[in-house]
């Protein structure tokens, strides 16, 4: 698979109408299109050869107004029957070779350009696996899903046709004007007057374009957007009844994109009037010159016949130009957008230069690496999304936090404190902006990527399932060789035994984003996933927020054996989801304010039985509710 150069993540708004892309000077498509070539280069072979054909079957082409001078000039002019049958095989003969090379060259190319696309279009999907979670945090969907379908099928388009004919066709205007002043140059010059203005025109129109094609491939990857929003959230369109906004919103967008639409059409239909009537004037004139020569008798019928037949031949290939600069241009873009991604640089198994030792693939034993450096510890941690404003302060700053091996810790604080995101730095879903965190004394940055994921499991407060069956999803967390004894274990521990009674069991499709299932449901399926890996670290962000108080007392129950073999933070909210751990930390500041057990830090610290109260409070009334 071709690699490309990595570079700075582009933000969304990069890609916009109004970002340097849509309106970059100078970028040189033959420079972006050849971007193209480490995709193509494997199937070069194939394609040349079909170039080749095209190009002959074009030539072929200009042979017929040659056997139409010879078959004027002679059988013609002698009355020769026999002579003209013969000239008509000729002619007849010419097209069927023409045809059938035509269609071999269509043929040829069929199978490597799929083959591209398919190329491209798996190197962007496993490219975007491994782009970090700050680039997708950034980016719209909707715009990565544009590159993927309407991007990649322009430039299939672009490899099966213009690119193909801008050579054919440049060859076979170049020997039809050699063929051309050979038959005569005075009229070759009358035919040839056109050609500066074309040129300069068609410079002018791919600039003009150029901008446009951009602006209209970014305005589908916004519309794109707001379908893929609209239909994942059609729940809450409905329950808030808000379609007809919707609908608006949606109308707008498409109504901006078919104006952009129709200023490509309005320059497409400009170029080609001016295309099309420059060399038809260009004929008019050959006509009228040849027939004065011919009636002064220096130039044969057959000649001027000829000549004007090799001319309308080489109508389609100028007049082609227009659109094969057209959805060059548009190719071009395309081109520039899905590089956009690829350029963005991805996750690597290790981004430090400090070399360290290779992250084990099989897990520890419980309690091993015990010791001061031993577990899961954060070590004067800092971290600013990228985003952030350079003047703003860190969200996480001088964490200091030591989970022992073994233990299970709760990490408690108020909304918008960075919980999430101090979880999210164990697995490097975001990078620390300053100090390290370490699993048995190890850095995590100098560990293989998939060695560390394999050693810590993630449960998050918003459960993301696949379009795929319920064991499908929970075996996601295992490393491929947890079978049915794993995932009954996992759905057991966290009281998911429901998936047994849906339809197909554990088989059965839960369809996309688990909507199917109530959030409890989707909750503890997620839980299952994280558990049933038995992982050395485990990470859950407030894993039980959408579960009922029984339930949850079932969940926890059962989860208490887990964590008795597993170190583990938990991101709590509740004081029976606080009861669950060893020991507590109070995240308030960006910092860690306190440790403790519960009841020492409901003694000692007002701000976290303020917190702990509330969360009381809640629970109440929840069971007052019930």
């Amino acid at each position: 698979m071709p690699t490309t150069p990595a570079a700075t993540e582009t933000r969304p708004d990069d890609t916009g109408p109004t970002g340097p892309a849509a309106s970059r000077p100078g970028r040189s498509a033959v420079r972006t299109l050849l971007r193209l070539w480490p995709y193509v280069r494997p199937v070069r072979a194939r394609l040349s050869v079909a170039a080749f054909v095209a190009i002959v079957a074009s030539c072929v082409g200009l042979v017929i107004p040659l056997v139409l001078k010879w078959l004027v000039d002679g059988p013609v002019a002698d009355r020769d029957t026999r002579g003209v049958w013969l000239g008509a095989l000729y002619l007849l003969l010419l097209g069927v070779a023409e045809a059938l090379l035509f269609g071999l060259r269509r043929w040829l190319v069929a199978r490597p350009l799929s083959h591209v696309e398919a190329e491209l279009r798996a190197g962007l999907y496993r490219h975007l696996q491994r782009l970090p979670v700050a680039f997708h945090d950034r980016w719209a969907s909707g715009q990565l899903l544009s590159r993927g379908t309407t991007d990649l099928m322009l430039l299939r388009q672009f490899l099966a046709f213009p690119l193909t004919f801008l050579l054919v066709n440049g060859v076979t205007i170049l020997v039809g004007v050699v063929i051309m002043l050979l038959q005569d140059w005075t009229l070759g010059l009358v035919m040839l007057a056109p050609a500066l203005p074309l040129v300069a025109l068609s410079a002018f129109f791919e600039k003009r374009y150029a901008h446009a094609a951009r602006l209209a491939q970014d305005q589908v990857g916004d519309l794109t957007t707001v379908v893929e929003e609209s239909v994942l959230g059609v729940r809450v369109i409905k329950g808030f009844g808000r379609h007809r906004s919707q609908a608006r919103a949606f109308r707008e967008l498409a109504g901006t994109l078919r104006g952009t639409e129709l200023r490509k059409a309005r320059l497409l239909a400009t170029i080609w009037a001016v295309i099309v009537a420059l060399p038809e004037v260009a004929i008019g004139a050959t006509l009228v010159v040849g027939a004065v020569r011919v009636a002064d008798g220096a130039l044969s019928a057959g000649t001027l016949v000829a000549f004007l037949s090799t001319a309308l031949a080489l109508r389609w290939p100028v007049e082609s130009i227009g659109f094969l600069l057209a959805m060059s241009q548009e190719a071009a873009t395309a081109t520039e957008r899905y590089f956009e991604v690829m350029d963005a640089r991805p996750e690597s198994h290790a981004d430090t230069a400090a070399p360290g030792p290779a992250a084990p693939h099989a897990r520890p034993r419980p309690g091993a690496g015990a010791g001061r450096a031993g577990g899961l510890r954060f070590e004067h941690v800092r971290f600013r999304y990228p985003d952030a404003a350079p003047d703003s302060p860190p969200l996480l700053d001088d964490v200091d936090l030591h989970v022992r091996p073994g233990e299970s810790l709760a990490l408690v604080g108020a909304t918008g404190s960075g919980k999430t995101t101090l979880t999210a730095l164990v697995p490097r879903l975001h990078e620390v902006t300053g100090g390290r965190i370490t699993l048995d004394g190890e850095d995590i940055t100098t560990m293989d990527r998939e060695a560390l994921r394999a050693l810590v499991a993630v449960a998050f407060e918003e459960p993301t399932l696949f379009s795929a069956s319920v064991g499908d999803n929970v075996l996601m967390g295992a490393d491929g060789t947890a079978g049915t004894a794993e995932l009954d274990r996992a759905l057991a521990v966290a009281q998911a035994d429901f998936a047994h009674t849906l339809p197909q069991g554990t088989d059965t499709q839960v369809g996309e984003q688990g909507l199917s299932l109530s959030g409890g449901q989707r909750q503890r399926l997620a839980l299952a996933r994280a558990i049933v890996g038995r992982p050395r670290f485990l990470v859950l962000d407030d894993p039980l927020s959408a579960l009922d108080v029984h339930t949850e007392a079932a969940v926890e129950a059962a989860l208490r054996r887990v964590l008795a073999d597993t170190t583990a933070l938990i991101v709590a909210h509740r004081p029976s989801t606080v009861l669950l751990a060893d020991r507590v930390a109070l995240l308030s500041g960006g910092r860690i304010a306190a440790v403790g057990t519960h009841h020492e830090l409901l003694r000692t610290n007002a701000e976290y039985a303020r917190l702990m109260s509330g969360g009381q409070a809640r629970e109440e009334e929840e069971d007052e509710d019930r």
